[in-house]
């Protein structure tokens, strides 16, 4: 196969038609296709020739997408079929045509209430791939898609997995994973687990509100020390507007020490959620004054009868006032 990927528009790759190339990757080439039978829109993602041409990382790549394809899930993008055609490897996946990157960078940093919404999505994606003992290495802005309704959905389980199972089989070295959005760990070359992909979306968040990566470089190991060593500039400072809950959230997901951030994207999501509810008592408060005043526990503020007691003395000295008067 060419190593050109504009060949293969207007080409067929087992059942499905290619339209156009919408993406590129380290590994793999993504286009716009439509099911040949029935013309249903898909994004295609084909394995660069130099790794189809591999037969232990084919094999792999194939693999972890069969297995990802059995998860079902309204915030994970659903991979539909995997298969080879000659020299073309492949799967074919459900198709959106909006991703958080080209948010960004169309209408630039999201408001506090889209990015919460934002991450509690993305966060139960990642739960359930953790709970399924998948860790997704690769969390970015690139790999979240935008639904039609706003939900966000995380693409690409499997082709870190993959790179990762191939390079620990054959020690080749490969870098897997997006160097801005690097775990501290994930920089070290150490032992992953599900939090790391909680960093990578603390990188994928800050840049949701500020409209940067906390860490830039044009080279790969100074970039990877900052992630190891140099604390993130607070996001509040770039974004004033943002709560400082969020904030807290953020750099919680961006500590250094994998101890010190969320122990599971659970724990995230029972923060994000307190947000959220905050946010609407926020939206009701003078709607009904007696539901404002009480607290989550049932209870109401001690200082709340004393004060009504007051306002009381005062509209019985004001008719006394008014009567005397008369």
């Amino acid at each position: 196969m060419t190593l050109d990927p504009q060949q293969l528009v207007g080409s067929s790759v087992g059942s499905y038609t290619v339209e156009r190339l919408i993406g590129e990757g380290a590994f793999a080439w993504v286009f716009k296709a439509h099911r040949t039978d029935n013309g249903t829109a898909v994004a295609l993602k084909v394995l660069r020739p130099v790794y189809a041409g591999d037969p232990q990382f084919e094999a792999r790549f194939r693999n972890e997408f069969e297995v990802t394809s059995d998860f079902n899930h309204p915030n994970i993008v659903r991979i539909l079929d995997v298969g080879r055609d000659g020299e073309t490897t492949y799967f074919a996946m459900d198709y959106y045509p909006d991703s958080l990157a080209g948010r960004l960078q169309r209408d630039g940093p999201l408001k506090e209430e889209a990015v919460v919404d934002l991450a509690r999505g993305v966060a139960d994606a990642l739960g359930f791939a953790h709970d399924a003992g998948i860790v997704h290495r690769d969390i970015k802005v690139d790999n979240i898609l935008i639904a039609e309704d706003g939900r966000a959905l995380v693409a690409d389980f499997g082709i870190a997995r993959a790179v990762a199972g191939y390079v620990s089989a054959t020690g080749q070295s490969m870098t897997i994973g997006t160097p801005h959005y690097l775990s501290p760990e994930q920089a070290q070359g150490r032992e992953l687990d599900g939090r790391s992909d909680l960093y990578a979306l603390g990188v994928t968040l800050y840049k949701a509100v500020t409209g940067n990566v906390p860490f830039s470089s044009t080279d790969w190991f100074e970039l990877a020390r900052m992630h190891v060593e140099d604390p993130p500039e607070a996001p509040r400072k770039l974004r004033p507007d943002i709560s400082g809950r969020l904030e807290r959230i953020i750099l919680r997901l961006l500590a250094k020490h994998r101890d010190d951030r969320y122990p599971s994207a659970a724990h995230l999501i029972a923060e994000l959620d307190e947000i959220k509810s905050a946010a609407r008592s926020t939206e009701t408060f003078g709607l009904d004054p007696a539901a404002d005043c009480v607290r989550v526990d049932g209870t109401r503020p001690k200082w709340l009868l004393p004060l009504a007691a007051v306002l009381l003395v005062v509209m019985v000295a004001i008719v006394v006032v008014l009567l005397g008067r008369r």
